[in-house]
């Protein structure tokens, strides 16, 4: 008997194939997220759903599929697809969508990320505990769905075309300087929508010369695992980078909806500095627009928001939270310190694609190398994540949080302590994975170091 409670989590489902679960699993969550849409009154008769390049993900996506015919819905199959084409396809069809993805987890991993129609989010708060329900209740009863066949038809269309000419008018690269641009899409679909977004003539040429590092699409991920996050999955790209002679280098995870750059020295613009250049540019078109930013951005990014005269709101790590925000103050764009970046032109979802896009027009529209163009974003020292499995984590925080009985508290997301000379940090259990997360940022490197290792100290104690 498979128990929903270990794969469903805050903001989707994930979890290891097909130990934790399977096809009759999937067509459980098919069946039981039709019936929270027929009894919410989701507008349109159909269901979206897309799949990566994983082993699993077809037989799993048409697992699900089942399910949602059964429950008298038809299906769009948009086939293999990165998660932003998902939205994408679920914003400009205005119909709830379905994306079979792990991202930039481990091969023997799959899950799901389901949305309403125009890519609105679902989180534990907001259908996917209802969902997690009746699925349970299905699996318990010995059944993967209500009986009877499905009576709805299926039906292919591909969307890529679409997608690609939808991005373009969106951002317009077509006058900007050459620029050679090296691609790490770590064998994951940044392989698939790259080739057309940035490089397809039918689509009219670009001034790109786009090279490319691990476009084979592989769920095994041969060459290195699909996470940008991890410094160690950029040292292909760097490399490259410097080598190869570009002006960037964009890397992908698994499934393509976030994107992080490398300047042409072969060194890391953090999200930060790419979440305040992309804000920048919509507050030009925008002005006095709302710009979400992550709890763990810098602290650069509230200030750049508001010297380009905008107005910064921080939010909660994670997907549905920040969405939920976007829609709920119309804000024009969003941007997290794990490379997520939302648009408000983009149904409020995330998409890496259009955020490398800007940042390759804000190269391209000017003369000097990214290295400079980034370091008007860059104010402060950062430690990146860093992750400690803990036992007990509850213990391990409060134990940081005793230790700084003078710093300015907030537990928005876990616990952050700001100091009076600038210096914070943020420390939150996983939402997806058993471990605490730090991330410091300080004013200085001397700071940032000694404050980072003294939580560390206490955390893994």
């Amino acid at each position: 008997m498979s128990d929903l409670s270990q794969i469903v989590k805050a903001y989707d489902v994930r979890g290891t194939v097909p130990d934790q679960w399977d096809e009759r699993v999937a067509e459980a969550l098919g069946a039981a997220f039709t019936q929270l849409l027929n009894t919410t009154d989701e507008p349109g008769d159909a269901v979206v759903v897309g799949y990566d390049m994983r082993a699993t993900s077809p037989g799993l996506a048409a697992a699900f599929a089942t399910g949602v015919r059964a429950e008298g819905r038809s299906v769009i199959e948009i086939g293999l697809a990165s998660t932003d084409l998902l939205y994408f396809a679920s914003g400009s069809l205005d119909l709830p969508g379905a994306m079979f993805t792990a991202s930039h987890n481990p091969a023997q991993y799959n899950g799901i990320k389901m949305c309403r129609s125009g890519a609105r989010p679902i989180g534990q708060d907001s259908g996917l505990a209802e969902i997690r329900k009746r699925a349970q209740a299905l699996l318990d009863s010995g059944a993967s769905r209500p009986a009877g066949e499905p009576t709805r038809p299926a039906q292919r269309r591909d969307l890529l075309p679409d997608y690609a000419a939808y991005l373009r008018k969106l951002v317009d690269l077509s006058g900007i300087r050459p620029l050679k641009v090296v691609v790490d899409a770590g064998n994951g679909m940044g392989g698939f929508t790259v080739p057309t977004v940035l490089g397809d003539a039918a689509l009219s040429a670009l001034p790109l010369e786009i090279v490319p590092l691990y476009f084979e699409l592989d769920g095994t991920f041969p060459n290195h695992e699909a996470n940008p996050l991890d410094p160690a999955n950029l040292v292909d790209l760097q490399r490259a980078v410097v080598e190869h002679g570009a002006d960037i280098g964009l890397a992908f995870d698994g499934d393509a909806d976030r994107c992080f750059v490398v300047d042409e020295r072969g060194e890391p613009v953090s999200p930060s500095a790419i979440t305040a250049l992309v804000a920048a540019r919509e507050l030009a078109k925008h002005p006095g627009s709302t710009v979400i930013h992550g709890l763990i951005t810098s602290s650069a990014v509230p200030e750049i928001i508001r010297e380009h005269g905008g107005e910064p709101v921080v939010a909660r790590v994670g997907h549905s939270f920040i969405k939920a925000e976007m829609a709920r103050t119309n804000a024009v764009f969003g941007g997290e310190h794990s490379a997520h970046y939302y648009f408000r032109d983009f149904w409020f979802a995330d998409t890496g694609m259009l955020a490398a896009m800007h940042t390759l027009a804000a190269l391209g529209e000017q003369s000097l190398p990214l290295s400079v163009l980034a370091g008007e974003y860059e104010r402060y020292i950062a430690s990146g994540e860093i992750n400690s499995t803990v036992i007990d984590q509850a213990a391990a925080v409060a134990e940081v949080r005793a230790a700084y009985p003078d710093a300015t508290a907030d537990e928005m997301d876990g616990l952050t302590l700001r100091f009076p000379d600038g210096a914070w940090f943020n420390l939150r259990a996983s939402n997806t994975e058993p471990l605490l997360r730090l991330n410091v940022e300080a004013p200085t490197r001397e700071r940032m170091i000694s404050l980072r290792d003294e939580v560390l100290g206490r955390v893994r104690r």
